[in-house]
């Protein structure tokens, strides 16, 4: 018994210690403000990758609610594909607007995904925003 609540005893020690030595992974402003810039760039490029493999998951989604008559999927579908699309933005473009939006410490929290997500969503309101009419 002594040697079981003994082992116990270390075996939590040993678990604390791993968990604290753990690297912290928040991937928000603070860690995006210590990369340099080609690390800023591969962290963009890799997104974006990431997120055109999630859309081109999407056509399989496509196919398998037409096989099951899915009311509604052609327009959920749309919206997904939508909002996992970075944006036509180049990846220098969106480090610099990635580093704009950090440079204000009140995005500091904010995580690198959202952080796309909400460049993504500015950039396509502006270009979806109709021309003010000249007179």
């Amino acid at each position: 018994m002594k040697k079981f609540v003994s082992g116990m005893v270390v075996g939590l020690m040993l678990a604390c210690g791993f968990s604290f030595a753990a690297p912290n992974l928040d991937h928000n402003g603070l860690f995006w403000n210590k990369l340099d810039s080609t690390a800023k760039n591969g962290y963009v490029n890799g997104y974006a990758d990431a997120m055109q493999v999630s859309v081109g998951k999407l056509d399989n989604l496509q196919v398998a609610a037409e096989l099951f008559r899915w009311k509604g999927a052609k327009k959920i579908i749309h919206q997904l594909s939508k909002e996992l699309a970075v944006s036509d933005l180049s990846s220098d473009e969106l480090v610099g607007r990635l580093n704009e939006l950090y440079a204000n410490r009140q995005y500091n929290e904010l995580d690198l995904g959202s952080a796309l997500q909400l460049l993504a969503m500015r950039s396509g309101e502006k270009n979806a925003a109709p021309a003010a009419p000249t007179k």
